[in-house]
């Protein structure tokens, strides 16, 4: 099976927001893993990480990925670096033709920018403590360091755990309203002393704040496991080994 990108509103670059289909990892990482820091077998995940890259035709040595450690740290890349040796930061960007951003993620909102006029493309992963720091306004501020106008980027945000399935403490909903009250839209009641939070929704917002309209593509991570890897599902079955989805953006011209 070959990998297919979920399909979203095209964005102005060549993309795809990937499903755990189409790989040739085995067992728990089924199939297209591409989580490197992950007990999979590395060249499975290899494997998995070319077959996307040329899905959305880039070439599979010059997709690069970073040490996720839900911050808002930019990393501009200039040049290609191996397998899993990217720097700690939850986001890229770059204006360099050929080269594809990729983020893995299994519940948090991997968020994909394009500037056309300007051939800048970024990348992002959104948990809710990234999106609180920052992450997705540290994103367009690199692109427009690279010459991109915030008048003229699009952006996506991918398949993540929906509102229905994301239910939280009331030490999240405080660290989020601490920074806004207003943001207390993306709060729903639940059990008690337990709230539904719309991470999707929440970055749109942010994204719009800072002059982006945002496509969301409404898939929800946790409730689909055929098509989707997720922390919290894995959480909820007490623990075990889990894979990662992949989505990429190529800088296709400039």
């Amino acid at each position: 099976m070959t990998p297919g990108p979920i399909e979203t509103l095209a964005l102005p670059a060549p993309h795809g927001f990937f499903t755990r289909l189409g790989g040739v990892s085995e067992g728990p990482f089924a199939s297209l893993n591409a989580s490197l820091s992950g007990a999979d077998d590395r060249a499975r995940v290899l494997e998995n990480r070319a077959r996307a890259a040329r899905a959305v035709g880039a070439d599979p040595s010059l997709l690069v990925g970073i040490t996720q450690v839900h911050g808002a740290d930019v990393a501009t890349v200039t040049e290609p670096w191996a397998p899993g040796a990217g720097p700690r930061a939850d986001a890229m960007v770059t204006g360099r033709p050929g080269i594809a951003l990729g983020i893995v993620t299994a519940d948090c909102a991997p968020v994909l920018f394009a500037d056309a006029g300007a051939g800048v493309v970024g990348a992002a992963h959104a948990g809710w403590r990234g999106a609180l720091a920052g992450v997705l306004e540290a994103t367009v501020a690199a692109m427009e360091a690279l010459g991109a106008s915030s008048s003229r980027i699009a952006a996506a945000i991918g398949p993540c755990i929906a509102q229905a399935s994301y239910e939280v403490g009331a030490d999240l909903r405080d660290a989020v309203l601490a920074r806004d009250a207003l943001d207390a839209r993306f709060f729903a009641e639940g059990r008690r002393g337990r709230w539904q939070f719309d991470l999707a929704g929440y970055c749109r917002a942010r994204l719009a704040n800072a002059g982006l309209a945002a496509h969301v593509t409404g898939h929800d991570t946790l409730a689909d496991e055929a098509r989707f890897f997720s922390h919290r599902r894995r959480t909820l079955a007490d623990g075990g080994p889990i894979g990662h989805q992949i989505s990429i953006i190529l800088c296709a011209h400039r």
